[in-house]
């Protein structure tokens, strides 16, 4: 997995230039920025609310809000984390608190590991947008049609073929990576004329990632 470790290695700690397409990497650069010069790791889970003063001010001066209106006729379905609505015949949108996450950065590291496994519904960015009071991203990704309950083994055996072994029920971990990936339910993995879609993806990286054999 050496050379999986690697090319993610580059895309998460990668500073690379980004332009106007690539706004998902460009917040996940500010944010990496500014865990360096404003968090200590230590204290991440307290510091929230300070991170996500600063994302604002980040997103205002970076015009990264999203303006359209989010119609609640277009709606779709909702998690714990997020609510998913219809975009076009090909595309949903999704809005998310970044609940599941300690820091909006590790909630856009999630966002760009996805992006890296399973580019057939990689999310694009749109932009942030207040709801409710609570800061959102909002993501645009393609519409999956499952057409046949998912088997929850082939999803196992999938993972396993790409080293990532069960833990519990549907939350898996890659220790050669250093990767936990969890709530691998059949609502957020589709099967569509016998492929795997991973739609709903949460990945969390761990101390081993940073490590170099």
């Amino acid at each position: 997995m050496k050379n999986v470790k690697d090319e993610l290695q580059h895309i998460i700690l990668g500073d690379e230039p980004v332009g106007r397409g690539n706004q998902l990497k460009k917040t996940q650069s500010f944010l990496r920025a500014n865990e360096k010069t404003s968090f200590k790791l230590e204290k991440q889970q307290h510091l929230k609310s300070e991170e996500t003063t600063a994302l604002i001010n980040f997103a205002k001066k970076e015009n990264l809000f999203y303006e359209p209106a989010i119609h609640k006729t277009d709606f779709i379905s909702e998690g714990a984390e997020q609510k998913v609505y219809q975009f076009d015949d090909e595309h949903v949108i999704k809005t998310n608190a970044g609940i599941f996450y300690e820091t909006w950065l590790d909630y856009f590291n999630s966002l760009l590991i996805h992006n890296y496994f399973f580019p057939a519904t990689a999310y694009t960015f749109l932009g942030f947008k207040e709801i409710d009071g609570a800061l959102h991203a909002v993501v645009m990704q393609e519409f999956i049609l499952n057409s046949e309950p998912t088997d929850l083994n082939a999803v196992k055996d999938f993972l396993r073929y790409n080293g990532f072994l069960n833990k519990r029920n549907n939350d898996y971990y890659n220790n050669d990576v250093g990767l936990i990936f969890e709530d691998l339910h059949d609502e957020n993995v589709l099967s569509n004329n016998g492929v795997l879609f991973f739609i709903d993806t949460v990945f969390y990286i761990t101390p081993d990632f940073y490590r170099h054999p």
